[in-house]
């Protein structure tokens, strides 16, 4: 009788966006669908070519809609010969009335306050640390409620920081105190679950070496 191949774990690939227009540009991102640049582009297919070349492969790509996601991940996933597929959750977080801002307008129109408590939305009409770490414990607990196997996550810096906190079990706090994790863009983490004993192993981390900074 064969031995069952079902796979008992989970693989999480967490990777953050190539370059966009926004990050060369200095402007507050959160959901303004800023595109990727010519070298956001390269950086993609540099990863794709890498990934293709070592022969690896997921179950799923999942990606934020978000247009600097949605195109990492179309040029991954073309390389990989997967489907993509689109979830809200995991969006950047929607940072208000500074979204579109230059940081120099939002200097001057919004300056940050000297503290911002856990609950209080950012820029007046965004996301609060809390219901980003909410909806980043919803994206993560969506990907677990799958069948185990090998996940590749395309999605923004400030939503796999809370992702991160979700799995390794890291309240938020206040004024963004707490630990950050810097992913450069098209860098990735890899996070191994073993769902019987309730156990994370973190693989990897900003992994980039695909992508030498000039």
């Amino acid at each position: 009788m064969c031995a069952d191949s079902t796979p008992s774990t989970y693989t999480l690939t967490l990777l953050r966006h190539g370059e966009s227009w926004g990050n060369a540009n200095g402007y507050h991102q959160g959901q303004h669908d800023f595109p990727l640049t010519e070298r956001g582009r390269q950086q993609a297919q540099a990863l794709a070519d890498r990934w293709a070349a070592e022969g690896r492969t997921f179950d799923q790509v999942i990606a934020s809609p978000l247009l600097r996601a949605r195109q990492t991940a179309e040029i991954l996933a073309a390389a990989l010969h997967r489907p993509v597929e689109f979830d809200a959750d995991w969006m950047e977080r929607h940072n208000g009335l500074l979204q579109g801002l230059s940081h120099t307008e939002a200097a001057e129109k919004l300056p940050r306050p000297a503290f911002i408590p856990l609950f209080q939305p950012i820029a007046q009409t965004g996301e609060s640390q809390w219901e980003l770490y909410l909806r980043a414990g919803r994206a993560v607990n969506s990907v677990l409620r799958r069948p185990a196997g090998r996940y590749l996550i395309v999605s923004h810096g400030g939503t796999l920081n809370m992702a991160l906190y979700v799995i390794l079990g890291i309240a938020p706090q206040a004024n963004f105190q707490g630990p950050h994790f810097r992913l450069h863009n098209t860098a990735f983490a890899v996070l191994v679950y073993h769902p019987a004993e309730n156990t994370w192993f973190l693989e990897s981390f900003n992994e980039r070496s695909h992508w030498q900074e000039s």
